[in-house]
């Protein structure tokens, strides 16, 4: 996993988390939303109603954005949630689409907030983290 987030957009995404965290409920809508519109065969992946699913993902951010500047220490969560997906019938492809849901969702919430420079940031990040859940998932499937 090669994915590298820079100080500065370490900075930008931890800046920016707190809105993000008062807007968790709606931007967990508009991600749910998103993420169905574009791969609707997903839908069948969760139960009908998504709020639980909305914090568990607000969850998972949260221990990735306190962590950013030393990741290695949720790694191991983040590999292990990878491999609990597997389970769940995620698919590498999957995590490309969940990325643009989300920052769909955090320019939809955001607007002029998710500026071109606090977007990259976001998705580099995302992608660090679903570059870990990914390498989770390969491990298991290796084992």
């Amino acid at each position: 996993m090669n994915t590298v987030v820079t100080q500065k957009q370490i900075r930008l995404v931890q800046e920016s988390f707190s809105t993000i965290t008062d807007l968790s409920e709606p931007i967990g809508k508009l991600f749910f939303g998103r993420l169905f519109e574009v791969d609707p065969a997903l839908r069948t992946m969760f139960p009908k109603d998504v709020g639980a699913q909305g914090r568990k993902v607000m969850a998972a951010l949260t221990a990735v954005v306190e962590n950013l500047h030393r990741f290695e220490e949720v790694l191991p969560s983040l590999k292990a949630l990878g491999q609990r997906h597997v389970g769940y019938g995620v698919k590498t492809e999957h995590y490309d689409v969940a990325t643009s849901a989300m920052l769909w969702a955090f320019g939809a919430a955001l607007e002029n907030d998710f500026y071109p420079e606090m977007k990259a940031a976001w998705r580099a990040a995302l992608e660090k983290m679903a570059a870990a859940m990914k390498d989770g998932a390969a491990e298991l499937q290796r084992a």
